[in-house]
């Protein structure tokens, strides 16, 4: 009797070693994580700056980031805005993109982007991996063969480096009947300030993301200010110093919806609109964001 207690005193023991063990790897592992993400963060130097262009192209977008001169692009305006993006771009002596995202393939995201392709260097070019049967999907393929760039998904919750910026992708859909599903979600920080793009993410998507880290001083607001998106769950879990919304003079829609604005006025977001403000340049150091508007020649509706 005494044998057996023994045994199973011996047992206990070692399940409770075990176990002391597995929490002591499962500790390390997890603080490791945290340290080697700690160590990702980028120390900006004393005078640097992140500019974020939201570019007015009417009922469509565009939004060119500029950290540490290296430049990525969110989407090229419509097939009308492509040579005048062009023109844009040159006159800020850029000749380079290291990223271009094609949130999704609808013309008002993708119109102007072969004209963009074929008229700058491109190092890597992220669209979902949905094939899509219209012409502006395929002279962006046809685009991208000519200059022999590869069209590439990202990787959902990988982080792309971006100058003395991060880019994280949050979220890739392939919905190949709403391509609104579809939509690429980045989120950009530098130092202590994020921007959140939604592209034109409706209700359902922002549910997907809902439990990730999307607080974000600036937010791109979803789908041109539509009904359908910018829930208040996820505006509140967002909440936003800014938000800015790219839509068109007295377009068709209506966008963007008052509902919308609503909400955005309730927690408190300083609204900036491109049909009102023309294009939008956010600048922040890191702790402070600073935002000015200017008219440019983009939107060629």
């Amino acid at each position: 009797m005494i044998k057996d207690i023994k045994n199973i005193l011996v047992k206990i023991i070692l399940i409770i070693i075990i176990f002391g063990a597995l929490y002591a790897i499962n500790y390390y592992e997890s603080n490791q994580e945290k340290i080697n993400y700690r160590e990702e963060t980028i120390k900006l130097p004393a005078n640097d700056k992140l500019k974020v262009y939201f570019i007015d192209v009417g009922e469509a977008d565009s939004i060119l980031i500029n950290s540490n001169n290296e430049f990525a692009l969110i989407d090229g305006g419509n097939n009308k805005d492509g040579k005048k993006l062009v023109n844009y771009f040159e006159s800020l002596g850029i000749t380079s993109f290291k990223y271009i995202f094609a949130t999704h393939a609808h013309e008002d995201h993708i119109g102007g982007l072969d004209y963009i392709i074929r008229s700058f260097n491109v190092e890597n070019f992220y669209i979902p991996n949905i094939k899509v049967d219209n012409m502006t999907y395929e002279d962006i393929v046809e685009a991208t063969k000519e200059k022999n760039i590869e069209m590439k998904e990202p990787t959902i919750d990988d982080t792309l480096i971006l100058g003395n910026s991060q880019i994280r992708i949050l979220y890739v859909g392939h919905d190949k009947i709403d391509l609104n599903n579809s939509s690429i979600i980045l989120k950009l920080l530098y130092g202590n300030n994020s921007y959140l793009f939604m592209a034109d993410a409706p209700n359902d998507i922002e549910r997907e993301i809902i439990n990730k880290n999307i607080q974000s001083d600036v937010l791109k607001v979803g789908h041109h200010g539509s009904a359908y998106s910018t829930s208040a769950n996820f505006l509140y879990k967002v909440h936003p110093q800014y938000a800015v919304i790219s839509v068109g003079n007295n377009n068709d829609y209506g966008f963007p919806k008052k509902v919308t604005l609503d909400k955005l006025e309730r927690v408190g977001a300083t609204i900036y609109r491109t049909d009102i403000d023309g294009t939008i340049i956010s600048t922040s150091n890191g702790e402070n964001i600073t935002f000015e508007t200017i008219k440019t020649d983009t939107n060629g509706a």
